[in-house]
């Protein structure tokens, strides 16, 4: 039976001279769909079965097997993010990231995935926007970050500061000469965390702030979540 399917492709891989298999990331999963002859100059599935499609595909579904393409209709063409070689950077890693993730712990996150792509090719601040699904992705990843009280003594009531080393906020009392972040990035952390990120329609977030948070999640992830994602050190040296 054909299928319609929404979804963006974060894989491709060669089969046989002409053929390929896509990756499809979909609210169902990852679906593994075979393109007969999208490598041939005159087929229609040349340009549309590339790496970060964003269409609906209409395939013939198996569950658990290779489906079969039929036709795909382009929803978005992400133009602004694959002329541009930091925005591309920025979705190569949130992809990397988000299949990692995924592979992990058999969460779907295609919703807040879309999102974010969609957000960075409207022009929003796409390391604002990488952060915020950082933040929301380390619950499922186990260590999520506790956004209510100190890490050392459990005080909700003195935060100086936040510190990635250490795994969170730190009061006055448990403060060992700490980088002092500003006051707005302790803030903002939680709010992150709780935003929806497809109600977000205007960022406007200092350069210190968002640099404080970024090095944050850096120090965060690199100690507690145990990823190493080649897309993240490559983006690092462009920004």
């Amino acid at each position: 039976m054909l299928e319609e399917i929404e979804g963006i492709i974060v894989k491709e891989i060669p089969y046989s001279e002409t053929s390929k298999i896509i990756h499809v990331y979909t609210d169902k999963g990852i679906i593994s769909v075979m393109c007969k002859g999208a490598k041939t100059l005159k087929s229609p599935f040349r340009a549309t079965t590339l790496k970060f499609t964003y269409a609906k595909f209409y395939i013939i579904y198996k569950e658990n097997k290779l489906s079969n393409l039929k036709s795909v209709d382009i929803i978005k063409p992400l133009s602004k993010i694959k002329n541009d070689i930091i925005l591309l950077s920025y979705l190569n890693y949130i992809t990397e990231l988000t299949t990692q993730v995924i592979k992990q712990t058999n969460t779907n996150l295609y919703k807040e995935y879309i999102n974010a792509i969609l957000k960075i090719e409207n022009g929003l601040d796409p390391l604002i926007i990488t952060n915020i699904l950082e933040i929301k992705y380390l619950d499922y990843l186990g260590v999520g970050l506790n956004l209510n009280s100190c890490v050392s003594c459990g005080s909700k009531t003195n935060i100086i500061t936040i510190d990635g080393d250490r795994g969170g906020y730190i009061c006055t009392n448990c403060y060992q000469n700490e980088l002092i972040v500003d006051k707005k990035t302790i803030e903002l952390i939680r709010m992150y965390y709780y935003v929806d990120i497809k109600s977000i329609s205007n960022l406007n977030i200092s350069d210190k702030v968002k640099n404080e948070i970024n090095y944050f999640l850096n120090t965060y992830y690199d100690r507690y979540t145990g990823l190493y994602l080649k897309s993240k050190n490559f983006l690092k040296k462009l920004i």
